[in-house]
């Protein structure tokens, strides 16, 4: 559902706000008290920024080299199917070669350890940090790696985890 409603607001891809709003105007109906969280990064790289918002996700990383910094960028609204008429905030971001941009869902920092405690977004940026050189192919299966590390081996992964990885060049 969420692919075809895409196509019908796709003419207004620059503005992350009418993208996620259109988006969940065209979904309330059909999720029928369904809740679905969303993010969506625009990347322009001619004017040399980035456009953030979500729809109740976990924030967006991004790792700066200019600034030696991890930032966490919160610009969130409601979740998909809580209120027809949502407004969704947008962050403006300068673009910098070298930055990189990670989109993940919760599945990735809510699995705990032995002792009970959360992968969560210290050690979320702990693993960004200390492989901001590797090339999103192996940063990807190294994040993975040290997810299933964190985990007893006799742990199910209870969530789906999607991780995107933009870098900019």
């Amino acid at each position: 559902m969420i692919k075809v409603a895409m196509q019908s607001v796709a003419i207004h891809a620059h503005d992350p706000a009418l993208v996620l709003g259109g988006l969940n105007r065209i979904l309330f109906a059909e999720f029928q008290s369904q809740l679905t969280s969303a993010a969506y990064l625009w990347i322009d790289t001619e004017n040399h920024k980035a456009r953030y918002s979500a729809a109740g996700h976990p924030p967006l990383l991004c790792w700066s080299d200019a600034c030696r910094e991890l930032q966490h960028i919160e610009s969130n609204g409601l979740l998909f199917g809580v209120a027809q008429d949502s407004e969704y905030p947008v962050r403006s971001l300068p673009l910098e070669p070298r930055d990189r941009f990670l989109i993940y869902t919760d599945g990735l920092i809510e699995p705990e350890n032995a002792n009970g405690e959360s992968f969560g977004d210290r050690r979320l940026g702990q693993v960004m940090r200390e492989n901001r050189s590797q090339p999103a192919s192996e940063f990807l299966p190294q994040m993975l790696s040290e997810l299933r590390d964190w985990q007893p081996p006799s742990t199910s992964q209870q969530d789906d985890i999607t991780l995107i990885v933009v870098d900019v060049s």
